[in-house]
């Protein structure tokens, strides 16, 4: 796989490593984005250890500071194991 722009987020040495752990992103039942993006919108997020998993589950768990302070951000994460 060629990889083109120094952007993409998967280092090319590791895009063919085994990742068993991840985190589902789905957001919740009747949430007004799902107007938007459809309400069967999800996203996987996949690393090769447990450990490396749990550490992004927990910074994408905190309410990121560029929010403004009257907006509520959804989200629902679930972690997953493929083993």
């Amino acid at each position: 796989m060629d990889f083109h722009h120094p952007h993409n987020l998967v280092n090319p040495e590791e895009a063919g490593a085994d990742r068993p752990y991840g985190i589902r992103v789905t957001l919740p039942p009747g949430d007004t984005l799902q107007n938007l993006i459809g309400d069967d919108w999800e996203r996987f997020h996949w690393y090769p250890t447990r450990e490396e998993r749990d550490i992004a589950y927990d910074k994408m768990a905190i309410r990121h500071g560029y929010y403004r302070k009257t907006d509520s951000p959804t989200q629902v994460l679930e972690k997953l194991d493929r083993e």
